[in-house]
């Protein structure tokens, strides 16, 4: 499944998100095609709700209790600074 993001203002697409794809998995896969290393957090914004979502967090599962509204969830990556942890690959396409 395809699922968007917006990174600097600019809609992004991740691809290859199953059920078992988690927030860090997609905001690894964004700094890693970005080549921007750093602590990321995906925010979630739906109407006037919005929250961080946590790094082990489903995105599927996240999207799927909004129901038809899922298409009006924006997810936007957010930076919070440089990276602390170590380097963990994960493969996805990102366009």
């Amino acid at each position: 499944m395809e699922v968007k993001v917006f990174v600097d203002g600019i809609q992004r697409v991740v691809c290859g998100v199953t059920e078992d794809t988690t927030c860090q998995d997609v905001v690894l896969a964004l700094a890693q095609a970005l080549g921007q290393p750093g602590r990321y957090t995906l925010r979630e914004k739906f109407k006037d709700f919005e929250r961080c979502m946590t790094p082990d967090e489903h995105l599927l599962e996240t999207l799927e209790r909004y129901g038809e509204q899922a298409k009006d969830v924006q997810l936007t990556l957010l930076h919070n600074g440089p990276s602390r942890a170590k380097k963990r690959t994960v493969y996805m396409n990102i366009s």
